[in-house]
């Protein structure tokens, strides 16, 4: 199942960077209230549940996970045999590891890097004080107030793609935001990444169903930024799997060998569901977790020492009644404010959390769940987000509405997260001296001259009277949402790119697709 997600930025721009949006992208953000923020540095601190003795038991405990259970790399000999040459102690296909040896392999991994965009303006940094906020990643199906649940298309991927360029909060274009069933499954990758590159100038993921989808992707970026500019800086990202409990398949194993070698960024994210995947405990899973993320770290530095890594989880209970994941509750979030410390400790990003939801529409139980997970995923000092915006149905759904409503709430947490203005203008001392006691500050010249920027304001929440609210309609914030989204897609203009490098992508995309006949399986 894929989930769903020392510095490498080093060298210069590249000699072939393309334009971004420019001008047109900034009057289209003015009009329609989309004007782009960029990727957060947070001025807050991160909120820790673990001391310094339960994180040396849950490392030790992991150290002897890995050297006493072990961890499958299945059906791949090469990894075997690479891990044999590193001293593990390789049986079959199951891989122990000296105590130690994971940790000591991380040890040339980047403690943050840059991911290139194809508009330099829109690069983002992924480790340290960073956050970066990417869409819903995976849903096969797509749901709006129009057309209901049905299966997505290439259409629907294309317009998400679009809406997260429009998302001023949104800080990336993510990767499947959809997985479009009308175009054949082993050629959808290639329209996937074609609309990332074309529709938006944000960074984005590659593919990683296969090996080969993943070479495409690396082969469609050296055309985008120049294979020297590629081979020496991070421009893809993507989302490496666990298939917990203590297991790495062929599939997922092939395509991170493909980034890593390549220089691009591997998220490696245990996928796991308490009580099925893992131990119904906190600490259990953690220390699960830990080993499955660093074997899986490890093994990208034996292809590449250097390759960026992002230590990911993506962690949810279950119902013990039905067995159906549930979202929003209290231990997942435990397991995520413990995973960000462990991948501090280790010195390496992290990723984990989102906007996460079970309910099957933008309702009161979404809300509640998301935020359920949204705010534990910023106070942990997540660097990368997967999921940010627009999950429903435990990540079966891409929702329209729930897309732009999460949009917002990822534009607050922003504000939040950028902490508390100390500058002459913030501590307001000449407000509070021309007030004086017993007046108000609604005329001062304080509050005439930051009005416009001193509180966030949503393009959603409705906060007139009752009267005003149902002489415009009475409308749901759901019903709001269906507008916005609609504007948005009516107000999207391209980013602006190279026709010459547009063309040569599109040529790889048709010769690629001729080579292979349709599969839909």
């Amino acid at each position: 199942m894929i989930d769903d997600t020392r510095a490498a930025d080093g060298g210069t721009t590249p000699t072939r960077r393309r334009g971004g949006g420019g001008s047109a992208a900034r009057r289209a953000g003015r009009s329609s209230g989309t004007e782009q923020l960029g990727y957060i540095t947070r001025r807050l601190p991160v909120f820790e549940v673990l001391d310094e003795e339960a994180l040396s038991l849950i490392e030790t405990n992991a150290d002897t996970l890995l050297e006493e259970v072990g961890i499958e790399f299945r059906d791949d000999p090469e990894a075997l045999a690479m891990w044999t040459d590193a001293g593990a102690d390789v049986q079959g296909e199951r891989v122990r590891f000296p105590r130690g040896l994971c940790r000591a392999l991380l040890a040339t991994a980047p403690a943050r890097f840059t991911q290139h965009a194809r508009n330099p303006a829109r690069s983002v940094e992924i480790g340290g004080p960073s956050t970066v906020f990417a869409p819903v990643y995976g849903p096969p199906f797509v749901r709006d107030l129009d057309g209901g649940r049905r299966y997505a298309t290439l259409a629907d991927f294309e317009n998400f793609v679009k809406l997260a360029y429009m998302a001023p909060a949104l800080h990336h274009s993510g990767g499947t935001v959809c997985e479009p069933v009308d175009v054949p499954v082993n050629k959808r990758h290639l329209d996937m990444v074609y609309s990332h590159i074309r529709w938006s100038d944000k960074p984005f993921m590659g593919s990683v169903t296969d090996p080969s989808r993943a070479a495409d992707s690396v082969e469609m970026a050296k055309l985008v930024f120049g294979a020297e500019f590629v081979d020496a800086n991070c421009v893809l990202i993507n989302l490496i799997n666990a298939n917990s409990p203590m297991v790495f398949d062929a599939t997922m194993v092939g395509a991170l060998k493909v980034y890593a070698r390549a220089n691009q960024a591997c998220v490696v994210s245990p996928f796991i569901l308490a009580g099925a995947m893992s131990p119904v405990t906190v600490a259990g899973t953690l220390t699960q977790v830990l080993a499955e993320a660093m074997a899986g770290m490890a093994f990208a530095q034996l292809c590449r020492p250097g390759a960026p890594v992002v230590f990911g989880t993506f962690a949810s209970s279950i119902s013990m009644q039905s067995g159906a994941p549930t979202f929003g509750t209290p231990e997942p979030a435990l397991v995520l404010y413990g995973a960000a410390q462990l991948a501090r400790r280790l010195g390496v990003p992290f990723r984990s959390g989102g906007s996460l939801a079970g309910s099957k529409v933008a309702d009161a139980q979404a809300a509640y769940e998301s935020a359920n997970t949204l705010l534990p995923t910023v106070m942990a000092g997540t660097n990368f987000v997967l999921h940010s915006a627009g999950w429903l149905e435990g990540g079966l759904v891409a929702g329209y509405e729930k897309f732009v409503l999460d949009c917002d709430q990822l534009a607050m947490m922003q504000r939040f997260l950028g902490g508390v203005d100390m500058s002459e203008n913030g501590q307001a001392m000449d407000a509070i001296r021309e007030v004086g006691p017993g007046s108000h500050y609604l005329g001062c010249d304080h509050t005439q001259a930051n009005f416009k920027t001193a509180f966030y304001r949503s393009p959603l929440a409705d906060n007139n009277s009752f009267e005003q609210w149902e002489a415009d309609g009475s409308l749901t914030a759901d019903q709001r949402a269906n507008t916005l989204w609609k504007k948005w897609l009516a107000d999207y203009e391209a980013p602006a790119i190279d026709p010459g490098v547009d063309e040569a992508v599109k040529a790889f995309v048709a010769r690629r697709k001729d080579e292979m006949p349709d599969a839909f399986v």
